[in-house]
């Protein structure tokens, strides 16, 4: 197996990624895009709302191919503390099979959303002939830098979210649902990141999206980085609450696995969270979502992978949820609230001095 690329060129025009720096996690490579979309058939679509100061929120879809309720996916979902809203989980945990695009929103907007998920759902295809949906919306309190109560997210910004999802690079920090997100003391937001392994002698994709917002201390290479650590302002008081959770974690892959596998692979990527500091504290929602590309119900396809052949799959969720939430710190851009708190994100060259 090739080792891992090396650092991604450094564009003045865009925010720098952990593996720009060097700061790549493990030693499998990368996809192309070091994205979930690397994973064949995914597309990644946001809706970003900004209507300074009351306003940043937004929606992410992730959208597989062909996926609907006639034709689902096999799937997994692990609750690391479940104080969240992830829409959909009951009937993943039953069935192992997920129907619809999974959508990460606010809070107080997920139920919209999940409706309107329903109406896009029901007017395609995949849901001609459906008399029930399940529809997957995640959600983390952006309270803190939004107006949550005013429930921003509409249909029109779901449906756009859906329709305008891509393959491809994706964009990440403080854009669709990662718009008010803040996780360790700084701005946070959308991340993602991809892993290539080997698998029962032929290579398969792996990539991660992470809408980070918890708390806990930020460890980078096994070092505490505290805010002020890296110059970056921080408030003497403020309300606790949102910034204490959550995390959604989405994983996809196109290996050949089944649901039961799938849930351990959930389980290790709310089990990343650790290694960058997550305080997993009472109010954080820390849930993942594993899913395979291969259909459900499918004739004679691959040969599902024994158990005792996934390890490496299991270390590359790990270094991918672990390089996605520093991305997600990286490529954020400082937001001021409605309540007057800005966070700000991780600054690139004060972490490269620190570490050294």
């Amino acid at each position: 197996m090739p080792t891992s690329p090396g650092p991604e060129p450094i564009t003045p025009t865009a925010p720098s990624r952990a593996r720009q720096l060097g700061l790549g996690v493990g030693h499998l490579p990368t996809g192309t895009h070091n994205a979930l979309t690397d994973v064949p058939g995914i597309r990644v679509g946001h809706t970003t709302l900004i209507r300074p100061p009351r306003v940043h929120s937004g929606v992410t879809a992730i959208v597989p191919e062909g996926v609907g309720p006639d034709s689902p996916l096999p799937a997994g979902v692990f609750a690391g503390n479940g104080y969240g809203k992830l829409l959909g989980t009951t009937q993943i945990a039953e069935l192992g099979a997920l129907e619809t695009p999974v959508l990460l929103t606010s809070t107080l907007s997920a139920f919209r959303v999940a409706d309107a998920l329903v109406g896009w759902i029901l007017e395609r295809p995949e849901g001609a002939a459906a008399r029930s949906v399940n529809p997957v919306v995640g959600e983390c309190n952006d309270g803190l830098l939004s107006d949550i109560r005013s429930r921003p997210v509409r249909e029109e910004h779901v449906r756009a979210a859906l329709d305008s999802a891509s393959a491809g690079p994706v964009a990440e920090g403080s854009v669709g649902a990662g718009t008010g997100m803040t996780a360790l003391g700084f701005k946070a937001g959308i991340g993602t990141s991809s892993r290539r392994v080997p698998v029962a002698g032929r290579e398969v994709t792996l990539g991660v999206l992470v809408q980070a917002n918890f708390g806990g201390t930020l460890r980078v290479s096994g070092r505490a980085v505290a805010p002020v650590d890296v110059g970056v302002p921080t408030e003497d008081s403020g309300p606790p609450g949102p910034e204490t959770g959550s995390c959604m974690i989405v994983t996809a892959t196109d290996a050949p696995l089944d649901a039961r596998q799938l849930t351990r692979l959930a389980r290790r990527s709310v089990y990343a969270l650790a290694r960058v500091g997550a305080g997993y504290g009472h109010g954080s929602g820390d849930y993942g979502l594993a899913f395979g590309t291969r259909p459900l119900g499918t004739p004679a396809g691959p040969t599902v992978v024994p158990d005792a052949g996934l390890d490496l799959l299991f270390g590359a969720v790990l270094d991918a949820v672990e390089e996605a939430v520093l991305n997600s710190l990286l490529t954020a851009t400082a937001v001021t609230g409605p309540c007057g708190h800005t966070r700000y994100p991780l600054p690139s060259a004060s972490l490269l001095a620190l570490l050294g």
